[in-house]
């Protein structure tokens, strides 16, 4: 099953990076289904595909040189003309992403603001009829009194907990700060909760990303699904 699964991710991803075409500035995402996109567009700039990459992580860029994407900064190419990236929940109808569970939010969101078109990549699994309600949204907060940040997120009725790693430190991300993971009471709505969490200081970024989406390319035993945003 998981070998048909990557099958079915790598089909939706390739489904999405031949969205991509010559001369463009590309957004490279993180995560398992992210990865699979970075590979075919290597694959495609090997067979001479002339783009330039911006990846939202240390991992992706480590990728995406082993594959002889050309990268740049957004600070040399401040707008991107598409980004392939993955999700943990994709809102059936809103297009609204709860993303951060590989601990690339806060890049990941600067990089999904400065992109034109945001394409989505998923399992089929991964859409959900209401953001928040089977998974955690993940807050990075800064390392500096962060006790205080999470009872601050505990008074908006999360369950907050501080991600480690196996070896029991805090899990730090490319930014050095912490993530906590918050799991909220079914019925909460991502829109204003995400309204309250811009709102607390100490909260860097917040796993929600409202409004950003432009289609989702989901992955699934028939093939690949497109779901876009309604005009």
């Amino acid at each position: 099953m998981h070998t048909d699964e990557n099958e079915m991710k790598k089909a939706a991803a390739e489904s999405a990076a031949a969205l991509v075409t010559d001369g463009l500035v590309v957004g490279l995402g993180t995560g398992s289904t992210a990865k699979f996109a970075v590979a075919e567009l290597g694959r495609r700039v090997a067979d001479g595909l002339r783009i330039v990459g911006v990846p939202t992580s240390e991992a992706t860029a480590a990728q995406a040189r082993s594959l002889g994407i050309p990268l740049a900064t957004l600070a040399e190419k401040p707008e991107i003309d598409l980004t392939i990236d993955g999700a943990d929940e994709v809102e059936e109808g809103t297009l609204n992403l709860v993303k951060g569970l590989g601990g690339a939010l806060l890049r990941e969101k600067i990089v999904a603001s400065s992109t034109k078109r945001l394409v989505i990549v998923v399992h089929g699994s991964k859409i959900v009829s209401r953001l928040a309600a089977t998974g955690p949204v993940p807050v990075e907060v800064v390392p500096f009194g962060w006790e205080s940040t999470a009872r601050r997120l505990a008074g908006l009725g999360a369950k907050a907990v501080l991600r480690q790693k196996t070896n029991g430190e805090p899990f730090r991300s490319d930014g050095g700060n912490y993530i906590v993971d918050c799991t909220f009471e079914t019925g909460v709505l991502a829109e204003s909760l995400a309204r309250e969490l811009d709102h607390i200081v100490g909260v860097v970024e917040h796993g929600f990303f409202i409004g950003l989406t432009s289609e989702v390319h989901v992955a699934e035993p028939g093939g690949v699904r497109v779901l876009r945003t309604a005009k």
